[in-house]
C-alpha cells in the first residue's frame, strides 16, 4: 500500500464552516491522508468550493456516502453532485434493515440498485455498497451478503468493504476479500477491540467489542492490506468511530502514524 485516505466521517466535528473545512482537510494533508470519501451532502458550503479546498490541500475527493433517496429519485442532482467534486464512486452506507428479512424484498433491492448503477456508467460513474454487521444474518439458509455477491452487477456495483463490522459479524475479512476479486474497490481500515464494559445512561454496564483506531486492536491489517491489493483494492480508507482521547483529529492521527510505521511500503 502506497497511499491510504479518510471517511470524512471520521472528523465530521470539523466539518460545519468553511474555514474548518479548508482547515481540515489541511490537517488530513499534513497526516499523509491522499484521498477523501465525503459522508451526506454538507449543505453549509457550496460543493465547489469544498471541492476546491480538498485539491488545494492535495486531497482526492474519489467517492461518496450519499443519500440512497437522492441516488434513486434525483439522479440529474445527483450525477451533477458527483462531477462537480470530482467523484466516480457514488456509494450508500448501507440501507433498511427490514429488507433483510425477505428473499424477495432484498432481491428486489438487488435488482433496483443493478438498474439504477447500470443508469450511472452511462456517465462514468460505480456504485459502491458499504456494510455494516447485520449484512451477515442469515435469510434462508445463506448470509445477506451472499445474496448481493452473487446479485450485484459485477460491472457496475462493487463493495466498500467494512473491516471491522465484518470482523465484528465473525467473518473471515480475508476470505471475504479473497472471494471478490476486482470487486472490492474500496476498503475501510477499521479496527476492532475485544469486548470492553460500558455505561448506557440508565447505569446499565454492558461488556461488547468496540470499534478503535487502526492498529489499536485485533485485526490483521497486513494480510488484510495484502488481500485487497491481490483483490485490486484502488482505495484503503480510515474510519474512526471511537475516539479514545476525545478528539477525532487526534484518533485518525493514531490512525495514520501506525499505517505509515506498518502498512505503508518503503
Amino acid at each position: 500500500m502506497r497511499e491510504f485516505g479518510l471517511q470524512l466521517y471520521s472528523i465530521r466535528d470539523h466539518f460545519v464552516t468553511a474555514e474548518s473545512t479548508r482547515d481540515a482537510f489541511l490537517q488530513m494533508a499534513r497526516m499523509g491522508y491522499t484521498s477523501g470519501q465525503t459522508a451526506g451532502t454538507y449543505s453549509y458550503i457550496e460543493p465547489e468550493l469544498f471541492a476546491k479546498y480538498a485539491k488545494e490541500a492535495g486531497i482526492e475527493l474519489f467517492g461518496t456516502h450519499y443519500e440512497y433517496g437522492l441516488i434513486k429519485n434525483h439522479f440529474e442532482e445527483t450525477v451533477k453532485y458527483h462531477q462537480t467534486i470530482g467523484a466516480k464512486y457514488i456509494g450508500i452506507g448501507g440501507i433498511d434493515h427490514s429488507l433483510f428479512k425477505s428473499v424477495d424484498a432484498l432481491n428486489g433491492f438487488i435488482e433496483e440498485f443493478n438498474a439504477l448503477a447500470a443508469r450511472y456508467a452511462e456517465y462514468g460513474f460505480k456504485l459502491t455498497y458499504h456494510n455494516h454487521y447485520l449484512e451477515f444474518t442469515r435469510l434462508e439458509g445463506k448470509n445477506v451478503y451472499d445474496y448481493m455477491i452473487e446479485g450485484f452487477d459485477k460491472k457496475n456495483v462493487s463493495f466498500c468493504l467494512d473491516t471491522c463490522w465484518a470482523q465484528y459479524a465473525g467473518v473471515d475479512v480475508c476470505g471475504l476479500i479473497e472471494r471478490l476479486p476486482g470487486r472490492v474497490d474500496i476498503i475501510h481500515l477499521k479496527d476492532l477491540e475485544a469486548a470492553v464494559p460500558f455505561e448506557l445512561k440508565d447505569g446499565t454496564i454492558l461488556r461488547a467489542p468496540r470499534c478503535v483506531e487502526v492498529g489499536s486492536g485485533n485485526l490483521d491489517f497486513k494480510r488484510i492490506v495484502e488481500a485487497g491489493e491481490k483483490a485490486g483494492t484502488k482505495y484503503f480508507i480510515v474510519e474512526d468511530e471511537y475516539y479514545s482521547t476525545g478528539e477525532s483529529m487526534d484518533s485518525i492521527k493514531m490512525s495514520a502514524d501506525y499505517i505509515k510505521a506498518n502498512l505503508i511500503e518503503k
